[in-house]
């Protein structure tokens, strides 16, 4: 046998030589973070030291041996430090487009849970705001999440806080308040300052809207915003026309890091106006774009007398409602369109599902991932259902900032919306998003807090049911990647899927539950580029 070894060894080390022949000929990565806890959040869910990019995608993922053949004269390096990595976060329904055209003028107390620390916020606003211009807050808070003071707003403390300024801070989709001269400005008698839920969707169109050069920067400052919050990709309700042209100069220009999935349609409110959009769904086509901008889903309306509010005990769907509800329905499917609707109140679940049930018998849906968006009252017969379908859930948790309003409500079923637990156990997938910016706050760690503590913002328990660390960061990474079709591309760290990567100032698997919620990034990477860099 001693006479084979020559030839054994001139073998392995010509094996050997094209190896590194090969290695010298791949071009090296742009970007290698090494020396880390990277969460791969594949099925496996695996724990790796090192990640290697080369233009947007990823290209080895291992220990830092494993990366370091990637390394080249060009290549960036950058020491985790023993930190945390995540894939970029993905919300699967946001109203991302509108948000941007608010943000000149708004103040966001996303996640914030003391009520001096949101004043201070305020008064910060109105320094560097010029006299006599808006500030204003749509939504994303409740008074509720202030665990030092959870007193209503008054005038006359806005007034002190804001003196040169207008100010409208909208709680929610529940109550607003003004100062004086916002009450002026907008015609509001009511010595309080205090607009109750019915009138305030009334005071909007009053407030000032960001349009060319101001859209723009309010539309970078909030993607920035985004990014610094860990999220790279989102599922955006609605797409508005007179909006898309900043986001498609910003990805043509390359400074598009945020991933835009457009959930369009056109929200008949009559049977005349369904008549009218029944010929464009069947013209209407998906998956058109690219890995920045594209169009995935059809919604969230479908038939807007159908279209649940926020802070309503119980829904009536009425049989000529879901008529017309069907029609629209009918015509998706048989499109080949995927349907993302809103729909939360039990009743309004059931009703849905009894039409797509009927709907499902003349053109199959299990291809094209219909989704139920907020599901905030399923149940786990609606769940069972849906699974038989092939159907998707979008949780949209509400009570993160709402809890108590649902508590006021509700009842003892608030602490049931949702009922994470029952929804991961039923086999349906499902993923996290928020419904921002007007309906809730916008920050993913914020959201995976109450999934894993069961408390609001400020700290109060408002459900009885949630799910361990790693099943939410799945629903807010990987599920989400599914529903938008783009688990090849996005929703963990593997080779050959696109570089987007989150580093934590923190480790989400190990620091107190009651942290999560405080967790930032300070590197974001987006599609490989530093989309934030807060070191």
């Amino acid at each position: 046998m001693h006479r084979y070894r020559p030839l054994v060894l001139a073998l392995g080390l010509a094996v050997g030589a094209a190896a590194v022949s090969v290695m010298a000929q791949r071009p090296p990565a742009d970007l290698i973070l090494s020396n880390g806890k990277i969460a791969t959040v594949d099925e496996a869910f695996r724990f790796a030291q090192a990640v290697a990019v080369r233009g947007d995608r990823i290209v080895a993922v291992g220990s830092n041996q494993d990366v370091e053949s990637w390394v080249g004269p060009g290549t960036r390096r950058i020491d985790l430090a023993g930190r945390t990595v995540v894939p970029g976060l993905i919300d699967n329904h946001l109203h991302l487009m509108r948000a941007g055209t608010n943000w000149p003028w708004e103040v966001r107390w996303d996640g914030v849970g003391q009520r001096s620390a949101a004043l201070d916020l305020l008064r910060a606003k109105a320094k560097t705001t010029p006299a006599g211009e808006w500030i204003y807050i749509l939504g994303g808070w409740t008074i509720d999440q202030f665990a030092d003071d959870a007193r209503p707003f008054t005038r006359e403390e806005l007034d002190r806080v804001a003196p040169d300024h207008p100010v409208l801070l909208q709680a929610s989709y529940f109550r607003s308040y003004l100062n004086s001269r916002a009450a002026a400005i907008l015609g509001v008698d009511t010595p309080t300052g205090v607009v109750e839920e019915s009138g305030i969707r009334a005071l909007v169109p009053g407030l000032p809207v960001a349009t060319g050069e101001r859209l723009e920067t309010g539309t970078r400052q909030m993607l920035e915003y985004l990014n610094r919050a860990g999220v790279t990709s989102v599922g955006s309700a609605a797409c508005e026309p007179e909006v898309m042209p900043v986001y498609r100069k910003l990805a043509a220009t390359s400074h598009l890091d945020v991933r835009v999935f457009c959930i369009t349609g056109f929200a008949p409110g009559t049977p005349q106006q369904v008549d009218d959009v029944l010929p464009r769904i069947a013209k209407m086509k998906l998956f058109d774009g690219d890995s920045l901008i594209n169009t995935v889903a059809y919604g969230e309306t479908v038939y807007g007398p159908l279209h649940d509010p926020m802070f309503v005990p119980t829904s009536r769907p009425q049989p000529d409602q879901l008529a017309q509800w069907r029609r629209v329905a009918e015509a998706v499917a048989s499109a080949g369109l995927t349907l993302h609707v809103h729909a939360n109140l039990a009743p309004t679940i059931g009703a849905f599902l009894d039409q797509i049930e009927a709907v499902n018998g003349e053109h199959p849906i299990g291809r094209l991932r219909w989704t139920l968006a907020h599901v905030n009252q399923i149940q786990p017969s609606h769940l069972a259902r849906m699974k038989r379908m092939g159907m998707f859930a979008a949780v949209h948790p509400w009570a993160v900032i709402n809890g108590g309003i649902n508590q006021d409500v509700f009842g003892a079923a608030a602490a049931d919306m949702a009922p994470l637990k029952t929804i991961q156990e039923s086999g349906v997938p499902w993923g996290l998003g928020s419904d921002g910016s007007r309906a809730n706050q916008i920050r993913p760690f914020v959201t995976l807090a109450w999934a894993v503590t069961g408390k609001m913002v400020g700290g109060r328990t408002v459900l009885r049911q949630p799910v361990s660390r790693q099943e939410a960061l799945v629903a807010h990474t990987r599920s989400n990647a599914f529903v938008l079709f783009q688990e090849s591309q996005l929703g963990s760290i593997e080779t050959g899927k696109l570089a987007d990567l989150v580093v934590l100032d923190r480790d989400y698997f190990s620091v107190p539950a009651d942290q999560i919620k405080d967790i930032r990034s300070v590197l974001t990477v987006a599609g490989g580029r530093i989309a934030f860099d807060g070191r």
